[in-house]
């Protein structure tokens, strides 16, 4: 057939690297994950909605702004203290509507089942998710359950996809950070990255590390009724602050600078990062946000987050500036600058 797709000739429209196959750097949030995503999906699916690359697409529907959401979780082991993964699947698609400045409304959700696994496992992961779904205030209306031969599918995967009202005149995007902008961090780093690793490589750390998984709508609506004039919201997750802060960055063409020393690492996760050669900054995160804010506006979106429990520690710890457009920057303590790039692949595949 005229119209049938070969894979004998078939080469991606640009290099990815020299892998003729997929690697678990692909799925990590760094350099790999960003060139599978510009260089193959973009291009072949290409649209205007689908290359602002946010943490959701914002459409208009009927005189309506929608933010809709898919994601899928593969996080290993299933259950890590704070959490587990269904209790991540819907806080992580709840967050990233969030991001957008959309107010979660509705979340669909499919299961892949790996034969064998225990009903009584399904059962804690399944009530999990609709308590989770409660507390921030979204419905799971639809789904679909599927099951694979034992040893294909690692317990469960679990897929959900979400949607979203944006309010009127609120408008949050990766290009629209500016220079003079201030750099607000929602709270303390890596706690989800190390308490997963914590679990996984039966590690402990000399203090109990808990995954900071919650859900962000309640602190965006926070922030946003203080100012409408947030330019830019993220979530850190896989590739932690770095990634978020580098995409930034790339998308609205400008740099980034932050102090290290402002950085809110806790003592056990910098003790972890430590011993294991890690970096903060690239540990992921599932209850954090970053904030890109006018410099007008910064102290009084900075009070609504601390006036908020998951915002409580809220920090500004950097800026926007004109220099090295697209490079992330940090002050390191004794004075000196290096620059902050992204990973190839990840420090701990398999979190979310």
């Amino acid at each position: 057939m005229a119209n049938q797709l070969s894979l004998e000739n078939w080469t991606c429209p640009l290099p990815l690297r020299n892998y003729p196959t997929i690697v678990m750097g692909h799925g990590g949030g760094g350099k790999l994950s960003n060139e599978l995503v510009e260089n193959l999906f973009v291009p072949a699916f290409s649209n205007d909605t689908l290359a602002t690359l946010g943490d959701a697409a914002v459409v208009e529907m009927n005189g309506s702004r929608l933010a809709y959401t898919t994601d899928s979780f593969v996080v290993r082991p299933l259950f890590f203290p704070g959490g587990d993964i269904g209790h991540l699947a819907v806080n992580g698609t709840v967050n990233d509507l969030a991001m957008m400045g959309a107010q979660p409304r509705y979340l669909t959700t499919g299961f892949i089942l790996e034969e064998g696994l225990p009903l009584a496992q399904l059962g804690v992961i399944v009530e999990s998710m609709a308590a989770a779904a409660q507390l921030a205030g979204v419905a799971i209306v639809a789904g679909d359950t599927k099951v694979v031969d034992k040893g294909h599918g690692d317990g469960i995967y679990i897929n959900t996809s979400g949607i979203g009202l944006v309010a009127p005149g609120v408008t949050l995007a990766p290009d629209r950070a500016r220079p003079g902008d201030v750099v607000i961090l929602s709270g303390e780093l890596g706690l989800h990255g190390i308490a997963v690793l914590s679990v996984r490589e039966g590690l402990e750390f000399g203090a109990p590390i808990e995954s900071d998984c919650a859900p962000l709508n309640g602190l965006v609506a926070a922030m946003l009724a203080a100012s409408p004039d947030i330019r830019v919201l993220r979530d850190p997750t896989r590739g932690g602050l770095a990634s978020s802060l580098n995409e930034i960055a790339k998308a609205s063409k400008v740099g980034i600078a932050y102090q290290e020393k402002l950085l809110p690492v806790p003592a056990a996760v910098a003790a972890a990062c430590d011993m294991l050669g890690m970096d903060p900054v690239y540990v992921a995160n599932e209850g954090k946000l970053v904030a890109i804010v006018p410099e007008a506006a910064a102290d009084i979106v900075l009070a609504a987050m601390r006036g908020h429990p998951l915002g409580a520690n809220a920090v500004i710890i950097g800026k926007v500036v004109e220099q090295h457009p697209g490079v992330v920057v940090a002050r390191t303590g004794i004075g000196g600058t290096r620059i902050v790039d992204l990973l190839i692949g990840e420090q701990l595949p398999r979190i979310c």
